[in-house]
């Protein structure tokens, strides 16, 4: 209930952020988790899981050997990134004042924790209990509603502050949550900068800290963090154990599309169903190969520096599949979980052999072990009739066992295919939306060519309308040239031609009756008319 609880309170808060804080914390590769729908605790999934934890190796150990979620699983399952920057630093003994100048919080002086409730009431939560007869999503409603108010609408110092309050409350209570009511304040530094936020491996650490959370105590039943993560990594690998209900195939990140299955049976049966369905778990050759899982933890060891459970690593010298399986039984042979049922097969069949071996031994015995008996007060025919009833009685609970195990196990097939075809289904929706996407692109594509081309060919008109405008310029301007040259060309002659007419005419009077007169261009002094007369 308060993993449930922790996580309504922060999707409230996300979605109570105006625009501009939600686009940070994507840019922050947090959106995803806050995509995924609420999910239901599974309570006995996670206890029948962590039955199933060496703390030693840090790995789930099963009949059919190790098995481990990887940081493929945390992208695929969470959207949580899984490269950059480690999330490692100082753990710092007291963060009084880094927690008065970033979060405006009080810590007490040598404490590394942060009350919870002054972190939801710096968020406006200060009624974060659910009312009676209210809904689910009348109850995140309202939640959002409430924590609008004090919310800065735009960016700044106070904007800033209330997305480091957020962070810590999102980091300290869900994804990294550990028990106990107050937050711990060792994320705060890495918050400083909040432009630095987006460059760290969270998706990693986060997958130390599910290391941690299962290897913490044997004691504990449940764990800490976001729960939904194990559920759904068990519907994925797991999905003969039928607990999980896909009913939004095709969406990402993949916990979107699950819903835990609804079982009305008290805790204890349903865990007591979940370890004999473990048991006795049909795909077992297809997990052949899953103990090859170091690569994974160490790189998640290696990236959380400081974090403080650190488990030895499953490493192994096998070159087959079959060595493996050989080395893994020597190993875990006694330790391996049994459910109730499984024990009592094994019991029934002891007790059978053992009846066996007691009825052949007083068949053996013959007349001395009759007189014996005769003498002892008993007859041996009867003790054989005795002991041979109980052998009958002992093989036929042990095939009655060995039915109910075979029921279950059809019942694994059964769910086993259904889970098959419930994967091959996201996997033929994850194709077509891919394949639709592309057509999206492809069309788009075509559109931005066609576009293209009609944009080419409008050009190349208007050049070459352009080009034939300006030939007719320049005709036209060639013309009027020619015709200007031909008419200055034609008075020019015209001129001569009159010059000349006037000339003959002087020259006719002046033999008539006088001295003919120079030429004009005489008259008018060209040069010649002082040249040394």
């Amino acid at each position: 209930m308060r993993a449930r609880v922790s996580w309504t309170l922060v999707l409230a808060v996300f979605l109570a952020f105006p625009r501009f804080q939600r686009d940070r914390i994507e840019e922050m590769g947090f959106g995803e988790i806050f995509r995924i729908e609420r999910m239901r605790v599974d309570s006995a999934l996670t206890q029948a899981l962590r039955s199933r934890w060496d703390a030693e190796a840090t790995t789930f150990v099963f009949p059919w050997g190790h098995m481990i979620p990887s940081l493929e699983d945390v992208s695929r399952i969470t959207g949580l990134r899984v490269y950059g920057k480690p999330v490692s630093g100082f753990t710092y003994p007291c963060y009084h004042d880094l927690a008065e100048r970033l979060l405006e919080l009080p810590v007490e002086r040598r404490s590394s924790l942060v009350l919870r409730v002054a972190l939801q009431a710096s968020l406006e939560l200060h009624e974060a209990g659910k009312s009676a007869g209210e809904s689910e999503d009348e109850y995140l409603e309202r939640l959002v509603r409430v924590s609008q108010r004090e919310l800065a609408s735009e960016p700044g110092a106070e904007a800033d502050m209330d997305l480091r309050c957020f962070l810590v409350l999102f980091l300290g209570r869900l994804l990294f949550a550990t028990r106990g009511d107050a937050v711990h304040c060792r994320f705060l530094p890495l918050l400083e900068d909040l432009s630095e936020v987006g460059g760290y491996a969270w998706g990693v650490a986060f997958l130390a800290h599910q290391f941690d959370s299962l290897g913490a105590s044997e004691q504990q039943t449940s764990t800490s963090g976001f729960f939904p993560f194990l559920q759904v990594w068990a519907y994925l690998h797991l999905p003969a154990l039928g607990r999980g209900d896909l009913t939004r195939p095709g969406l990402v990140p993949i916990a979107r599309c699950w819903d835990s299955s609804r079982d009305s049976r008290n805790l204890g049966d349903q865990l007591e169903r979940l370890q004999e369905a473990i048991d006795s778990y049909t795909y077992l050759d297809s997990f052949r190969g899953l103990h090859d899982t170091t690569d994974c933890r160490e790189r998640a060891k290696e990236q959380i520096d400081n974090w403080e459970h650190r488990g030895k690593a499953v490493k192994s010298d096998s070159t087959t599949d079959d060595a493996y399986l050989q080395a893994y039984a020597l190993k875990y042979g006694g330790k391996v979980y049994k459910s109730a049922r499984h024990q009592d097969r094994e019991a029934a069949q002891r007790q059978t052999a053992e009846l066996r071996r007691e009825l052949e031994r007083v068949r053996s015995t013959g007349e001395g072990g009759a007189s014996s008996s005769r003498a002892a007060g008993g007859s041996p025919s009867l003790l054989e009739a005795q002991l041979a009833g109980a052998v009958l009685r002992a093989e036929e609970a042990q095939r009655h066992l060995e039915e109910q195990g075979q029921r279950d196990q059809l019942q694994g097939e059964v769910r086993a295919t259904r889970s098959e075809r419930d994967q091959l289904r996201i996997r033929a929706e994850a194709v077509e939306a891919q394949v639709a996407e592309a057509t999206k692109e492809l069309a788009a594509l075509r559109q931005a060519v066609a576009r293209s081309l009609q944009q080419i060919v409008t050009d190349i008109g208007r050049s070459r309308s352009r080009s034939r405008s300006g030939a007719s310029v320049s005709r036209a301007t060639g013309t009027s040239v020619g015709q200007y040259l031909a008419g200055s060309s034609s008075r020019r002659r015209n001129e001569e031609e009159e010059r000349c007419r006037q000339g003959e005419e002087s020259a006719q009077s002046g033999r008539g009756g006088g001295e003919m007169p120079p030429p004009r261009d005489r008259q008018e002094g060209s040069g010649e008319s002082g040249s040394g007369h």
